[in-house]
């Protein structure tokens, strides 16, 4: 039996519903990215092509960032493959609403998880009323506001003085922002220190940009054992 036009609506209407308010975030910071890039020496061509196949926005703004300092390539890609391997553990606790779906669906869905469409498609498939189509429509509506955020921030970036309206805060703003939204508890806290901690440690004794990395994985590692004797003692 054929699906009535209001079903095959359905999806669509629910996706955008729940896609907007991520949109709304989006913008602004994927301007903010574009303008970023543009001072770096980044073509808007090149912006529009790494929103497109990269669509990971503090890969994206690590990126500008270590290109306007003048990092290597290797150091470049290896950071940014680290800071993305969260992307794994978001697909893998997706996975578990998304079984039996075709691998080309999968890797279009794939393509289009954040950290905002994760949070959001995980509390919608908790909740029992969400499908994969919908889920499918939340990302890419906001894969969509993205690229074209951040091509319009590149191709105003010529019109926009340097530093101006703290655009170049932008890569700080958003991470402290993340950083405060996951202290839930003394564990959190006691991570983001051993961060803090080791990278400042790490940047004055060993030379290059290999403290990002460095410091990012040893702290979390730091926290899981931690974390792990407290559960084994409590």
């Amino acid at each position: 039996m054929n699906e009535t036009p209001g079903k095959s609506i359905k999806p669509l209407r629910q996706g955008a519903t729940a896609a907007w308010p991520i949109c709304i975030g989006y913008f602004p910071i994927g301007l903010a990215l574009g303008v970023l890039a543009q001072k770096a020496g980044l073509p808007w061509w090149a912006v529009a092509m790494m929103s497109m196949l990269v669509f990971a926005g503090s890969a994206q703004f690590i990126c500008v960032a270590m290109l306007a300092a003048g990092a290597s390539t290797p150091a470049i890609i290896f950071t940014t493959f680290v800071v993305n391997l969260r992307h794994t553990l978001m697909s893998s606790a997706l996975a578990l609403y998304l079984t039996g779906v075709r691998r080309r669906f999968l890797a279009l869905f794939a393509y289009g998880i954040t950290d905002e469409s994760f949070a959001v498609n995980m509390t919608r498939f908790r909740g029992g009323s969400w499908d994969r189509w919908s889920a499918l429509i939340t990302n890419h509506l906001a894969n969509a506001v993205w690229i074209l955020a951040t091509l319009t921030g590149a191709l105003l970036g010529q019109f926009v003085p340097p530093a101006a309206f703290g655009i170049d805060y932008a890569l700080i703003g958003m991470f402290i922002c993340l950083l405060v939204f996951q202290l839930q508890g003394r564990i959190y806290i006691l991570t983001g220190l051993l961060a803090a901690a080791i990278s400042v440690g790490w940047y004055l004794l060993i030379p290059g940009d290999s403290y990002i990395v460095g410091a990012s994985v040893s702290a979390a590692s730091l926290g899981y054992l931690l974390q792990r004797r407290k559960r084994r003692t409590g």
